[in-house]
């Protein structure tokens, strides 16, 4: 018995010890190639911020997009979605090419103003460096899974600064319902070390704050410690989150979609998008839909870090970001839904706490992560991403936000390689389902 015992401990303690050896100096590979994606990023953003004019090559900037995945890509034209089906069954693999080639066509988008993210970027060089450390290593199958899912988390975590997020948010996103625990530990190594790497290399991320909110209630003489009308005004509020979650995601399959069915030579296809991309920002006289928007590129501008300002949002800003990053995306154009997803979540959080009188820089973090987690399946790390960005004073309204969006997001997502392990509503005979009570009254005559 005792001999089992200790057997067993040396048994982990050697796989803890594999694993950390493994996942550290990939989450280092990966956090410097983030860092110098994150660096070559904010160049392009900033150099097209002083020469407005790149904005009208941003058709011809999509035709070499084009080529260079149809010479080059191969199957690494997948993006995530290869990443993710890999992870479920490995196969032939995750071309090396693609960490190299998703970098300087994301850079190339952005340079030249497409609307579009940048953890689609990160992830598939997570994805592509796991996949060469595994060939190295000569791992098996099962072990190919789990150092695949670590480096989805080492680049995740690396590109956003959140860490513990990056580790659950690749063990969530592979399949609905179900998570992993055996890669967690290499997750939670890759994403701290990735976000060390990107710190150490001296890239900086954004900061957000949320003004201090009372959050209690006085009831008939009562103290609660949540407000009630507050916790109602976040719940209606994150229903609408989750709805829009997924007309984004509707948007950008629709939008792909419709180019392929009616554009027959493909070329074409980036090209209509970039000229439509123009045509908008010439209609609306601004250029605040572009690129990531994160960075103010005029005074007054709508950004991220506006929107949790009062006023700090038009109306629609969030539809607006949504329709240019569903033309992006949808034809061609590379990068990833993310921080797109953060823009429109955080602008629309920003319109609602206005209709609603409720806190604008709260609901603004509340829409920044529940959008995100109703678009990709993903509450429980987007509730901890609210806590890693935000602080952990809301955590209830964070995960009440991102639980009631991802139900109200429908079964579908971003990623068309995410499997439903299990079904966000189960009608089985659980004695509540309309088909177990139909059964039920079946059996009696009245």
């Amino acid at each position: 018995m005792f001999k089992n015992i200790v057997s067993k401990q040396i048994s982990l303690l050697k796989y803890l010890t594999r694993w950390t050896l493994i996942s550290i100096p990939l989450a280092i590979a990966i956090g410097s190639m983030v860092a110098l994606f994150l660096w070559l990023l904010t160049w392009a953003i900033h150099f097209r911020f002083a020469h407005t004019w790149l904005l009208y090559l941003l058709p011809a900037a999509g035709v070499v997009i084009h080529l260079l995945y149809k010479l080059y890509g191969q199957s690494a034209e997948r993006g995530n979605n290869l990443i993710i089906d890999e992870i479920h069954q490995p196969g032939a693999g995750v071309p090396k090419r693609m960490a190299p080639l998703i970098l300087v066509t994301t850079v190339i988008t952005h340079l030249f103003g497409g609307s579009a993210g940048r953890e689609g970027t990160a992830v598939q060089i997570g994805g592509s460096l796991a996949n060469l450390f595994g060939g190295w290593l000569k791992l098996n199958e099962a072990d190919k899974k789990v150092i695949l899912t670590a480096g989805v988390a080492a680049g995740f975590g690396a590109v956003f600064g959140t860490p513990l997020t990056g580790a659950i948010f690749a063990l969530e996103v592979i399949a609905i319902g179900n998570i992993r625990y055996n890669a967690l530990l290499p997750c939670l190594i890759a994403g701290l070390i990735g976000d060390i790497t990107v710190s150490a290399w001296g890239v900086h991320h954004t900061l957000y704050h949320v003004d201090i909110v009372n959050t209690s209630q006085d009831l008939y003489g009562l103290h609660l410690p949540v407000s009630l009308w507050l916790l109602a005004k976040v719940i209606v509020a994150s229903a609408v989150f989750g709805l829009v979650s997924r007309a984004f995601a509707k948007a950008v399959h629709l939008v792909k979609n419709f180019s392929l069915k009616w554009i027959k030579i493909t070329w074409l296809i980036p090209v209509c998008g970039g000229l439509i991309i123009i045509l908008l920002t010439f209609i609306l006289g601004k250029p605040d839909y572009l690129s990531l928007g994160v960075d103010a590129e005029y005074p007054g501008a709508v950004t991220i870090v506006s929107a949790f300002q009062h006023a700090g949002a038009d109306a629609f800003s969030w539809l607006w970001k949504l329709i240019y990053t569903a033309i992006t995306l949808g034809t061609g154009f590379k990068g990833g839904e993310v921080t797109p997803l953060f823009y429109i979540g955080s602008t629309l959080g920003n319109t609602l706490a206005e209709l609603m009188n409720a806190p604008v820089s709260l609901f603004a973090a509340l829409g920044f992560i529940a959008v995100f987690a109703g678009a990709t399946n993903t509450p429980l790390a987007c509730t901890l991403m609210g806590i890693e960005l935000f602080g952990g004073e809301y955590a209830l309204f964070f995960a009440v936000a991102c639980f009631t969006a991802y139900f109200f997001s429908g079964e579908g997502g971003i990623y068309s390689a995410q499997r439903v392990a299990t079904p966000k509503i189960v009608e089985g005979d659980d004695g509540h389902s309309p088909k177990y009570l139909r059964r039920m009254f079946s059996k009696y005559k009245f």
